[in-house]
């Protein structure tokens, strides 16, 4: 929960917004809340850009659209990467396949959590979005993905969060 920064240490708290598709500062009592939670972390690890692999083609086209933390370049054996490659589906059809890729992106930014034993698993589902997910999320069947995301904390209760409507540009593959 967050709290006054005042009151508490932690994390800047953000909080998602599924209907603008993104995170913002969450001010309370005129001061920049805090949470000790999972919540700004998972936010941070999802959306910020990763640095793309080599393999990758970016959605630009352009082959030097790399993104990714500027730290990144600093680090000895490559791994410990930043952020997630979500941001390569921008532009994707939304196919069988981006559903996948969006999952394995999705995973592969969270796995920091388990190798740090934050929690003790990952649980991602990515799925188009349902009528009724549509509906209540305020967004077109065919303009993003539903992400549902499960942490498992050592000894403590899973926590669930659910990202919607992360692509703008994303097309339906009919």
């Amino acid at each position: 929960m967050a709290s006054s920064s005042a009151l508490g240490l932690g994390d800047i708290a953000l909080v998602w917004d599924n209907q603008q598709g993104n995170a913002d500062v969450y001010i309370l009592d005129g001061d920049v809340a805090s949470e000790r939670g999972l919540a700004t972390a998972v936010l941070l690890s999802l959306f910020t850009d990763r640095r793309a692999n080599n393999d990758d083609v970016p959605p630009s086209g352009d082959a030097t659209d790399r993104r990714g933390w500027w730290g990144d370049q600093f680090l000895e054996d490559g791994g410990d990467l930043y952020g997630s490659r979500l941001w390569l589906l921008d532009r994707s059809t939304l196919s069988n396949e981006t559903v996948l890729r969006a999952t394995e992106y999705a995973k592969e930014a969270l796995q920091w959590m388990v190798d740090d034993k934050v929690v003790s698993t990952i649980g991602v589902v990515a799925t188009r979005p349902s009528k009724a997910d549509a509906a209540t999320l305020g967004f077109a069947i065919g303009n993003g993905l539903v992400i549902q995301v499960e942490l498992q904390r050592p000894g403590k209760d899973a926590v669930s969060f659910r990202f919607a409507h992360v692509w703008d540009h994303v097309q339906e593959d009919i």
